[in-house]
C-alpha cells in the first residue's frame, strides 16, 4: 500500500484530472446502459473511434476527446460480419486520414463465441497485459464475460473488483455495456442510475454511469429539429433519436444531455434540437419529419435495425 503525502498534497496545485469522456476519469470503471436494440453499440464504438483517431474527422459524436489514443475494444455480442456492416457505414462519415488513424489505433476483436470469462485470473492478467498503455478499453456487453449472477451483490462486487483491478493496472478507463431492466424500460425510467439490470452494484460501484434512451412520446413533442418551423418531431419521426445522459459522474460537474440522430446504417450523428415546450409558435400538426420519417422506414425493421 502507498501512504498519501496529505502535507504535499495540502501544499501542492495537483495536476488536472484526466477525462477521457467527457466525466470518464482515466483509470476507472464506467458504464453505459440501455434498453436492448437502443444504439449503445454504435455510440461505443462510435466513441472508441473519436479517442483512437488522431487527426480531425474522427470524433463522429463530437465528443471532443483531449487526447488520442489506442483503444481496446472486445465486442463480445456482435459477431465480425456485423461488425464489419456497422465501420462500413460509420466509414461513409469518415475522410479517409480519419480512416487510416482509426485502423492504426483502433484494435477492435469479437469475442462473442470465445468463452471469455474475466473472473478467471489468466485471462483477466492477459486482458491487462495487453490493454497496458491504451487511452480506453471496452467492454460490449459485460454479461458475456463472467459466469456470475448478476443478481448476487457478492458477485457483482468481484466482478466490479476485477474490472478496477483492470483499470488501475492499465491507467485506462474500463468502460462497459449493460441492459437496463426490462421493468424500468417500460416505466420511462431507463435513464435513472438504478435502471441496469441485476444487482445496483453494477452502478453504485462504477465511477461513471451514461445511460442512452429512445425519445419518448412526451419529449417528441416537446422538441423540434426545424429551426425555421418548430414543427415538433412527432411520433412518426421519434424512433429516429436517442437520448446520451450521464445520471451518475463522481468527477466532474453536471454534463448535458445530448441527442442523437440515427443515420442510414444506424450511425449515430449528434443533432441540435430546440426545445419548444410552451411557445406559442409552435404548429398544432407536427410534420413528418426526419425525410418524411427517413420515407417510411421504421428503425426497428429489418435490416439489421433491430440490434441497433
Amino acid at each position: 500500500m502507498a501512504r498519501i503525502d496529505i502535507l504535499n498534497a495540502f501544499e501542492t496545485e495537483p495536476r488536472p484530472l484526466d477525462f477521457v469522456l467527457p466525466g470518464l476519469l482515466a483509470g476507472t470503471v464506467g458504464a453505459l446502459f440501455s434498453p436492448g436494440a437502443t444504439g449503445k453499440s454504435f455510440l461505443l464504438l462510435e466513441a472508441a473511434m473519436g479517442i483512437s483517431c488522431s487527426v480531425a474527422g474522427g470524433d463522429l459524436l463530437d465528443m471532443r476527446p483531449a487526447h488520442s489514443g489506442r483503444v481496446v475494444y472486445l465486442a463480445a455480442e456482435d459477431p465480425e460480419p456485423v461488425l464489419r456492416h456497422r465501420l462500413r457505414s460509420m466509414g461513409k462519415y469518415l475522410p479517409f486520414a480519419a480512416r487510416e488513424a482509426i485502423a492504426e489505433f483502433l484494435d477492435l476483436q469479437a469475442v462473442v463465441g470465445k468463452r471469455m470469462n474475466l473472473m478467471d485470473d489468466c485471462q483477466l492478467d492477459r486482458l491487462i497485459e495487453y490493454a497496458k498503455g491504451a487511452r480506453l478499453i471496452v467492454i460490449d456487453t459485460i454479461s458475456r464475460v463472467h459466469r456470475l449472477d448478476e443478481n448476487s451483490t457478492g458477485d457483482m462486487s468481484q466482478l466490479l473488483g476485477g474490472l478496477e483491478y483492470a483499470a488501475a493496472e492499465t491507467g485506462a478507463p474500463l468502460v462497459f455495456a449493460h441492459h437496463v431492466a426490462k421493468s424500468a424500460a417500460r416505466e420511462g425510467q431507463g435513464d435513472q442510475q438504478h435502471a441496469a439490470r441485476g444487482s445496483s452494484v453494477l452502478t453504485d460501484n462504477a465511477r461513471w454511469g451514461a445511460a442512452l434512451t429512445r425519445m419518448t412520446a412526451t419529449e417528441s413533442m416537446d422538441y423540434s429539429d426545424d429551426p425555421i418551423g418548430l414543427r415538433p418531431v412527432g411520433a412518426a419521426a421519434r424512433g429516429w433519436y436517442v437520448r446520451m445522459s450521464i445520471p451518475k459522474n463522481n468527477y466532474s460537474e453536471p454534463i448535458d444531455d445530448r441527442w442523437y440522430r440515427r443515420e442510414d446504417g444506424g450511425v449515430l450523428r449528434p443533432v441540435n434540437l430546440i426545445r419548444i415546450k410552451g411557445s406559442s409558435n409552435v404548429p398544432a400538426t407536427p410534420a413528418m419529419t426526419y425525410q418524411q420519417a427517413k420515407d417510411g422506414q421504421s428503425p426497428t425493421l429489418t435490416g439489421g435495425r433491430d440490434e441497433w
